[in-house]
């Protein structure tokens, strides 16, 4: 599912009006609609108090406050703004709340019994901004953001919360933290990443009847005339904003890797994973074995000779393959000419779980960099390793090679990253497209840039995936899809994906406190077995079905 940005969600409400004839009031009802669906769910005939803005996400909101009132709710409506600063369309929303026996009040921040009935209200509808703010909130709006957290009732926010900067997430002075967001049309980009993925609660997409035709010319990667930012006409010259997907369910299983019912071992992918030192085993084992759950059909684990009989001994589906190392357990650069052999014959190559720090591992993966030619991911140690050889991404991307970071902020950090300014979604893009890479910014709402600037950002996962060893499945899942022969990046979407929603199934049985990386690659399966379920397939081979006398 593609996300717009709120330049391209003016320009798709401009086109419903002025092309496809929907009169703007009516968009503006239907918008109001979808918050009283979500306000109904709260259950019962309860009160609702609804801070509205001047603006047309005000509107809405006063047009919910209306349908609220005309169900039987006892509703008070509050304006947070100045009154000669009303849009027609709001205006005239709120002379039919006015002919529906309601009122638009001022907002009174001293008025003791206003806010009393405020702190009575079962739903609190925030409708003060939405996605044109671009500026931090002060003086009176800033206290209706503080009543409304203030507030014990369930608060519904209208498109987005107010105090998010709709297409960076950035937290801009106060902001409302959201039970539910109702967003229109398209979510936005401030609903997943950054800080305002914390304050948006269960997102809502509600379809307010804009054309089909409409949303895609304007979702076309920026399609508008450059200067004006009206829409580009058919032929004429158009923008080239990168575009920005969430995966749904179906977007997951609709990116599954193909199974050929005929295939062997060789056809799935063989992959190879270097990583482990002394003191550090588990992390090579969970990257294999979540490659082996993942589909591939041959997984191979160079390790430090040191620990090889541990990694060994544990290895049921992987094969561990012993490798020169120094006493302390790292690997040295004679290993180089057993591990470049071995990942040249393989379809994809993760370095750096558990590999350790070291000049030597330095060196080994510096020149693994400019050897190999297979799809590289590199996570933990190898990110580390690579840290002063940042140019060496360039030059295998100039060489047309594939290569995967998959760094958290601390790491990004040391890479070189700026995230100090909440621009988090433009930060791994400009990494991404200046090194040539596919950058996975691992975090709340994961980051998967590519060099072009497509970019996914993912919605699923929980905090009890905060635990060390969890990155190594993830790094284990993106190896597999490489090596089955998925478009890099869209690997690397569908394995943050899978691993998220593994987590979410872990939490729900497990909880958060006590589930452990090694159950993201257990629950595997049942993540599988959903994707396959939305595709209307089977993992079993057509002839399984048939009798046989």
């Amino acid at each position: 599912m593609q996300i717009a940005t709120a330049e391209e969600m003016r320009g798709m409400d401009k086109g419903a009006i002025k092309e496809a004839g929907i009169p703007s009031l009516l968009l503006m009802e239907r918008a109001a609609q979808g918050i009283v669906e979500e306000v109904l769910k709260a259950g019962g005939k309860c009160r609702a108090a609804v801070f509205s803005g001047p603006g047309n996400n005000g509107g809405d909101g006063v047009a919910a406050a209306r349908l609220l009132l005309e169900q039987g709710f006892a509703v008070r409506a509050f304006l947070v703004g100045e009154r000669e600063r009303m849009t027609g369309d709001s205006s005239q929303m709120e002379q039919r709340l006015l002919e529906a026996g309601g009122c638009l009040e001022d907002f009174a921040p001293e008025d003791a019994a206003q806010k009393a009935w405020c702190m009575e209200a079962d739903v609190i509808v925030d409708a003060v901004f939405g996605i044109g703010l671009h500026r931090e909130i002060r003086g009176q709006a800033a206290e209706a953001v503080a009543w409304m957290n203030a507030c014990p009732g369930k608060v519904i926010a209208a498109d987005i919360a107010s105090g998010v900067e709709a297409d960076t997430g950035r937290i801009l002075g106060n902001v409302v933290k959201a039970a539910v967001t109702v967003t229109f049309t398209c979510p936005k980009a401030g609903h997943f990443v950054g800080k305002g993925a914390l304050y948006t609660g269960r997102l809502v997409v509600w379809d307010i009847g804009i054309p089909q035709e409409i949303q895609s010319f304007w979702m076309d990667r920026g399609a508008r005339e450059e200067g004006d930012g009206q829409a580009a006409r058919p032929g004429q010259s158009r923008g080239n904003r990168p575009s920005l997907e969430v995966l749904t369910l179906k977007d997951a299983a609709g990116l599954l890797p193909p199974r050929a019912e005929d295939g062997h071992k060789g056809t799935f992918g063989k992959v190879y994973v270097l990583g482990g030192s002394t003191g550090l085993t588990g992390a090579p084992l969970f990257s294999a074995s979540a490659a082996v759950r993942s589909g591939s059909g041959l997984v191979y684990a160079g390790v430090p000779r040191q620990i090889y009989a541990i990694v060994a001994g544990k290895c049921r589906e992987a094969m561990a393959c012993p490798l020169p190392c120094d006493q302390e357990g790292r690997l040295i650069t004679e290993a180089l000419w057993s591990v470049s052999n071995r990942m040249e014959q393989c379809d994809a190559a993760l370095v750096g779980p558990g590999l350790g720090r070291s000049r030597d591992v330095e060196r080994l993966v510096g020149k693994l960099l400019s050897r190999i030619s297979a799809p590289l991911v590199l996570d933990a140690d190898g990110l580390y390793a690579v840290r002063n050889r940042k140019e060496m991404l360039k030059e295998r991307a100039g060489r047309g090679l594939v290569t995967i970071l998959t760094p958290h902020d601390g790491e990004f950090a040391y890479l070189g990253g700026d995230l100090s300014g909440q621009q988090r979604l433009l930060e791994a893009r400009r990494f991404a497209k200046e090194y040539g890479c596919i950058l996975v910014l691992k975090g709340h709402g994961t980051l998967i840039a590519g060099p072009d600037g497509r970019t996914f950002v993912n919605a699923t996962g929980n905090c009890g995936m905060a635990k060390g060893g969890s990155g190594d499945v993830l790094a284990g899942m993106i190896l597999s899809f490489l090596g089955q022969g998925m478009e890099p990046l869209e690997a690397a979407a569908l394995a943050v994906w899978m691993h998220g929603r593994s987590g979410d199934l872990c939490v729900r049985d497990l909880s958060a406190y006590a589930m452990t990386p090694g159950d993201l690659t257990e629950y595997l399966p049942r993540v599988f077995g959903e994707l396959l379920s939305e595709n209307r397939e089977t993992d079993f081979p057509s002839f399984c079905s048939k009798t046989f006398l």
